[in-house]
């Protein structure tokens, strides 16, 4: 059977796009990997970090917390920490909020209030979560304003965590990277079996 003009036309045009496809998705994967490579990056100073997308309301972060924690101490490397709090979890953007105001008091109390809330999720509902702010806020000295965020300035800033998780492709909490300002290799990695992450951290050091 001859084909006509306008079915071969058609079918090339079809051949073509089914071509296409494993070299969209290898163009895509290779945004994503370029954007991962600006965004994970260690603090000024600093030449290997740990980098952390976690919601605060998720079971899994509060148990990996410690760990990274622990072994950041141990390796005297900074913590980076992403909020991305997950749709499905009702306290979970509110809590990030209020971590951000207490991070504007104090890069300490922002962390310490993010593994109260780790410590003690089971007790947290998003009715009692403000007034657990306030004690939380008490017993450090300080004090929570009449109004958190009037200007939605810090819930801007969960927003932007949020966007960039989504940009470098995160599908889950917690997402752990070890990074480095290595410009030879690969300049991070994610952290898949956090047994290892002592390991990593040491390779990565041993790569600078």
């Amino acid at each position: 059977m001859r084909l006509s003009k306008r079915a071969v036309v058609a079918l090339s045009t079809i051949v073509f796009l089914i071509a296409s496809i494993p070299v969209s998705a290898q163009m895509a994967a290779n945004a994503v990997n370029a954007d991962k490579a600006a965004a994970l990056r260690p603090p000024a100073g600093a030449k290997v970090a740990i980098v952390v997308f976690e919601d605060l309301q998720c079971p899994d972060c509060a148990r990996a917390a410690p760990l990274v924690k622990e072994v950041a101490n141990v390796e005297k490397v900074p913590v980076v920490r992403h909020d991305f709090p997950l749709p499905m979890h009702n306290y979970s953007r509110q809590a990030a909020i209020i971590a951000r105001y207490f991070d504007t008091r104090s890069k300490k109390l922002g962390d310490e209030w993010r593994d109260y809330v780790f410590a003690n999720q089971s007790a947290f509902t998003p009715e009692n979560l403000n007034s657990k702010a306030a004690d939380f806020a008490k017993q450090h000295g300080e004090s929570m304003p009449f109004m958190l965020d009037p200007g939605g300035k810090l819930e801007a800033k969960v927003k932007a965590d949020f966007a960039l998780g989504q940009k470098i492709g995160i599908q889950h909490t917690p997402t752990i990277f070890v990074v480095s300002n290595n410009t030879k290799g690969e300049p991070f990695v994610e952290v898949v079996d956090r047994s290892k992450l002592t390991e990593m951290i040491e390779n990565m050091k041993a790569a600078n």
